[in-house]
């Protein structure tokens, strides 16, 4: 008896990265073939900031547009970064690999049938209307998780928010003091609400402020027309991935990033 097809559907997957995209759109973005190179001098996310190969059969002339795309990278003072989904070439993974490039940061993409999540007792909760207010939390909340210094990524956040064409929910919870607790934005494209920037104050974990916010998120977006929630996430970030698991958010593929060993 032959084994399972496991593999992902490759039009599902295409549709996922266009809505990520969309959802989480970099300044700038060029197209060689179908590598979609996103750049954003402002914030540096690695989704942001990396080669995107969206057809498995684009192999032409791997060796000089992968010198073309490192150009471009080095004129924002980026490293050259694939992000390979199961849309990127076998070839191109070979010949990266063969140069000694690594992976690292594999992440899961999951979605969930809102109609069946459980979100009875999700808090009906007015986004913030004052954008501003919610990056300065989450960048104070990712500050103090992370060790880094505030307002790092507080202008290029902003700007990444103000060029989403779709509808934002920009949800938190904040403590009697007005200090944050938990955020999350939540991006509804037509029937699809993206979830991004999930953090919670260090000091107030496994208090349910996550959990509470996010559930306020996706009643809004299922209130406001949408059918199916996704999201992505780190792999091995244990403690998200099951609260999402909890919410009936299922893997639907993965991808990782590829960089020149230093």
């Amino acid at each position: 008896m032959n084994a399972p097809d496991t593999s992902p559907d490759l039009g599902r997957v295409r549709r996922m990265e266009a809505v990520a995209f969309r959802s989480f759109p970099a300044t700038t973005t060029y197209f060689d073939g179908t590598w979609a190179i996103r750049l954003t001098a402002g914030h540096p996310a690695k989704r942001l900031n990396s080669v995107n190969p969206l057809d498995p059969s684009d192999t032409a002339d791997l060796s000089e547009r992968i010198e073309t795309a490192a150009r471009r990278f080095e004129a924002y003072g980026r490293p050259l970064i694939f992000r390979h989904s199961p849309l990127a070439p076998k070839a191109l993974e070979s010949l990266l690999e063969e140069r000694g490039w690594k992976r690292f940061e594999e992440s899961l993409v999951m979605t969930g049938d809102l109609k069946s999540m459980p979100l009875a007792d999700a808090v009906d909760r007015v986004p913030l209307q004052d954008t501003v207010a919610w990056v300065d939390a989450a960048d104070e909340l990712e500050g103090g998780s992370s060790g880094h210094e505030t307002n790092k990524n507080r202008a290029g956040l902003l700007e990444v928010i103000s060029h989403i064409e779709a509808e934002v929910g920009l949800f938190a919870l904040f403590d009697q003091d007005g200090a944050p607790l938990s955020v999350v934005r939540c991006v509804r494209d037509r029937e699809l609400a993206g979830i991004f920037d999930l953090a919670t104050h260090e000091d107030h974990r496994r208090e349910g402020h996550g959990a509470a916010v996010l559930k306020s998120a996706l009643k809004w977006a299922s209130g406001r027309g949408a059918t199916t929630a996704w999201l992505q996430v780190v792999a091995d970030n244990a403690p998200a991935v099951a609260l999402y698991r909890l919410l009936g958010f299922e893997e639907i593929y993965r991808y990782t990033y590829l960089g020149a060993s230093r």
